[in-house]
């Protein structure tokens, strides 16, 4: 599930972008040693509900998620303010011009508008400085927080995928979420 998917599909082949940042955060390519930082999202059960797969059970499995799979490019989510690690970014180019966006915060750093942020500098990157004409992402249908997020950011439901994945909690429907480009700008442009 794109907006719940893990940091294996934030890697590309060929590496992952430079650092870029927002008005609090900054975000870098992931590193091996932010396991133990994400690991407490990572092995949070309700956090993890509708993740695509169980949550976490060691520190060395959160190792082995973040190890560099070659698909997508992925950024750690680290507050200016304190140089903590309070999530993860990602993203992955699905064919030419659209791309789909997954991200996670732990939870003690939810309430702060982290996650919106994120999501949208990261729609900047894809939409006004790479070129993308759709971006999308996909949600378990009782994931409240996620949708509520995309929605905020003027995502609109494209579909519902029933019984779309087979993960830890049963077979589940996905519902995709899509925003274009021409959106995107309309929306924040005076």
């Amino acid at each position: 599930m794109a907006a719940e998917e893990g940091a294996r599909a934030g890697r590309r082949a060929g590496g992952v972008s430079a650092e870029f940042e927002s008005e609090r955060l900054r975000f870098r390519p992931q590193r091996i040693e932010d396991a133990e930082a994400l690991h407490e999202a990572y092995r949070d059960e309700a956090l993890m509900r509708y993740w695509s797969s169980a949550p976490h059970r060691t520190l060395d499995d959160t190792v082995a998620y973040l190890t560099p799979s070659g698909e997508g490019r992925g950024w750690s989510i680290v507050a200016k303010e304190t140089g903590e690690v309070t999530g993860t970014l990602f993203t992955s180019e699905r064919r030419s011009g659209v791309s789909e966006i997954g991200y996670l915060l732990v939870r003690r750093h939810w309430g702060r508008g982290y996650a919106r942020e994120a999501v949208a500098r990261l729609l900047d990157l894809l939409f006004l400085e790479e070129g993308r004409r759709r971006v999308f992402a996909d949600t378990d249908p009782e994931n409240g927080p996620s949708i509520r997020l995309l929605e905020s950011l003027g995502f609109r439901r494209e579909g519902l995928l029933r019984a779309e994945w087979e993960t830890h909690i049963g077979v589940r429907d996905s519902v995709v979420w899509g925003l274009l480009r021409d959106e995107w700008k309309a929306r924040w442009q005076p």
